[in-house]
């Protein structure tokens, strides 16, 4: 028995590389035995919990382990078998549990698959791995990347066992315990020089047009409802000039709960590893989680070099478990934003679930949910201030809905209430698209904080109403002067805003209708920039002479918005009926608005805005053959629809975020690029190459 513990003991020593204890003789007796055992507390535990591991290996790590030890103390690397000599120019890896080896053994033996020391079989958490090219591609960017997961992983039959065992040894990454004040943010560095700042302000401004209904109107007629269109147009933003854009502070709001086990949680790490790659160093992230209760993962970091490697290993410590309480993620997500020290001024939060938020929101019918106001008061009362704009600055929430069963019309709510848009993710594939869609967007802020003036010119005028979708308007109680808060723009992105005026008859050769002024903080140098005030002039001649058709005088682009503002109150009124149950009434109120939309100037001209939303009706349509089919994906595909429509801004539909398909989504240069990059890199159904990196905690 004697023999055996001490052998037994020998071959634990030699695989933990514990320090030799000298035993008295070969008798030695239990209570001896038991006194060396309890000597250290810590001690005892370690060498407990590893005797239990090593039970496991049983008798594979005998004699072989025993030789691979000594080899370890001898200097030798146990894959080749030959001397470690770093005098000699030879690199060498040492692992967490202290084992060397040469750096070439061991990442080609990393390569083909094998995550482990090949001493004590301990899981690492950084992976060696060598790439095959001479220079290093990336400029920059994380040398540890979770773009190319290996294909085993994100096959559903497989990556449950695989994820499962290597978050186990990640569980406790980044999940100590949160300081009672998120100020611990990092540092912002300098920005760009004034010289830079005022070259990109003078050279980039806010285009603002304006366009009437009709080019021209007797003098004698006087017109009801006038329609005035104001356009806006954001600067460009060209290539050489990307290095002048402002800097972003995002939160990551992301759903962990049970649903999200296997290939969702797999593909939201994927995507994840995208963002946080196309993130500059001057860009600030911090990650939520949420279940049952939230967590943050880190705080504001910079992504440099090493903030995208600790975000990496963060985002892959992840597992999925327990509820959903979007609102407590919400909710540390906005602490996050409110108690930083530096105050980046473009932040934004993107928010996903699969889910029902089952601990906030009351379950109800959903026709209930939609319709009762008092229930969508109460369930906005649970946002956080700065998402509802009492705080004196909103924060703007772009929420993804993924998959069937998520709780579209919570999400489209809460992207509404702050500013945000509201996408569904239909196809699991999209995911990466979509995040890649709204980053291109917040990494392209141009303007802040724009707001528009109207101010009516002739004593005759008046301002009936101002449609703007989901920008907050006011119209003065005398009718005279009205406003329009349009917040931030995306490079290139455009605003369409309708006004509806009386016109009076007028002697004059022309009546002056309107003065629009524009302000606005440029997002790079932070100026308030005002702009001088575009005039708008009615031509009013003695009589208006009509050849064929009186449409020659009348604005295609009125027409051309006036259709979108149709469709999307035509949206609105089919899924109020939709949720009533009565599908055949909803499809009937967009197939009307389809038909009229078809009979427009616009259309007729073959206007491509006219052409999409005729394609988006009929998609919407058949989204409502049926209750079941509205309840899988017509509702939230309609609720991205109107948040797209009225807010003139992309959102993901569906399965598609590609420029070519019929949806209208209002895709900027930068979005589009950003897309594209997406979808360039290898997918992770396609086979990975062997000189694609790992994740760096596997």
């Amino acid at each position: 028995m004697g023999n055996k513990w001490r052998s037994a003991k020998q071959a634990l020593r030699t695989k933990l590389c514990l320090p030799m204890i000298e035993d008295d003789d070969d008798a030695e007796s239990s209570r001896e035995v038991e006194e060396r055992r309890s000597g250290s507390s810590r001690m005892t535990m370690a060498l407990g919990s590893r005797l239990m591991r090593s039970r496991t290996l049983s008798f594979f790590s005998g004699s072989s382990l025993s030789r691979s030890g000594s080899m370890a103390s001898e200097g030798k690397c146990a894959i080749c078998l030959d001397t470690m000599r770093s005098d000699r120019g030879e690199a060498i890896f040492t692992g967490e549990c202290s084992h060397a080896f040469h750096f070439y053994c061991i990442s080609s033996n990393v390569n083909h698959g094998n995550l482990k020391c090949p001493v004590c079989r301990m899981k690492w958490k950084q992976i060696p791995f060598q790439s095959s090219q001479p220079h290093d591609q990336s400029q920059g960017r994380a040398r540890v990347s979770p773009l190319d997961l290996p294909q085993d992983e994100l096959n559903s039959s497989n990556i449950h066992a695989r994820s499962t065992n290597r978050q186990r040894s990640n569980a406790n990454f980044c999940h100590s315990s949160e300081p009672r004040v998120f100020d611990d943010d990092e540092p912002v560095g300098l920005q760009l020089e004034m010289t830079e700042s005022a070259l990109y302000e003078c050279t980039n401004k806010v285009h603002v047009n304006a366009y009437t209904e009709y080019s021209a109107i007797p003098e004698s007629v006087s017109q009801e409802n006038f329609a005035v269109l104001i356009h806006l147009r954001a600067p460009t933003v060209s290539a050489e000039s990307q290095i002048a854009r402002a800097p972003i502070d995002l939160v990551t709001v992301l759903d962990i709960s049970g649903s999200m086990e296997g290939t969702k949680l797999a593909l939201l790490k994927h995507a994840m590893g995208f963002v946080i790659q196309n993130l500059g160093p001057s860009d600030r992230l911090s990650v939520v989680s949420f279940s049952s209760t939230a967590s943050r993962l880190f705080g504001l970091r910079l992504m440099s070099e090493s903030g995208k490697q600790h975000a990496l290993q963060a985002v892959n410590s992840l597992t999925a478990r327990g509820g959903t309480n979007i609102v407590d993620g919400l909710t540390k997500a906005a602490k996050v934003i409110e108690e930083r020290k530096d105050k980046v001024p473009v932040c934004s939060i993107v928010l996903l679930s699969d889910g029902h938020d089952n601990y906030n929101v009351a379950p109800s019918s959903v026709g209930v949910e939609l319709s009762n106001n008092n229930s969508q008061s109460n369930l906005v009362s649970f946002l956080p201030p700065s998402f509802r704009g009492i705080t004196g600055h909103q924060l703007p929430v772009h929420a993804f809905g993924f998959g069937a069963d998520h709780d579209a019309r919570m999400l489209h709510l809460i992207s509404e209430t702050s500013g945000g848009t509201f996408s569904f993710i239909e196809s699991e594939n999209v995911l990466q698209d979509a995040f890649a869609q709204c980053i291109g967007g917040l990494l392209s802020v141009v303007v802040q904080d724009m707001t528009l003036v109207v101010d009516c010119i002739h004593p005759g005028i008046q301002l009936k109403d101002i449609k703007s979708g989901n920008y907050e308007n006011h119209v003065a109680s005398h009718m005279r002067t009205g406003s329009i808060s349009v917040g931030q723009l995306y490079a290139d992105e455009e605003r369409n805003f309708l006004l509806s005026v009386n016109v009076p008859p007028d002697q004059n050769q022309s009546t002056l209708l309107l003065k629009i002024g524009c302000s606005y903080k440029d997002a790079v140098s932070k100026r308030v920039i005002c702009l001088e005030s575009v005039e708008v002039w009615l031509p009013r001649p003695q009589a208006v002479i009509v050849t064929e058709s009186q449409t020659i005088l009348m604005s295609m682009e009125v027409d051309r918005q006036r259709n979108r503002l149709c469709a999307a109150e035509a949206m609105g009124e089919a899924m109020a009926v939709a949720e009533q149950g009565e599908m055949s009434e909803a499809v009937s109120i967009l197939e009307n608005c389809r038909l009229m939309i078809l009979e427009s100037l616009a259309a007729q001209s073959g206007d491509q805005m006219c052409m999409a939303l005729d394609a988006e009706l009929k998609d919407m349509q058949e989204r409502m053959a049926s209750t079941q089919r509205y309840h899988s994906s017509g509702r939230a595909y309609m609720y991205s629809g109107l948040s797209s429509h009225l807010r003139q801004t992309a959102t993901t539909r569906g399965d598609s975020t590609d420029l070519n398909t019929t949806i209208c989504n209002y895709q900027t240069p930068s979005m589009a690029e950003m897309v594209s990059r997406s979808q360039q890199l290898s997918f992770p159904h396609q086979t990975t190459t062997t000189t694609s990196p790992v994740w760096p905690s596997s």
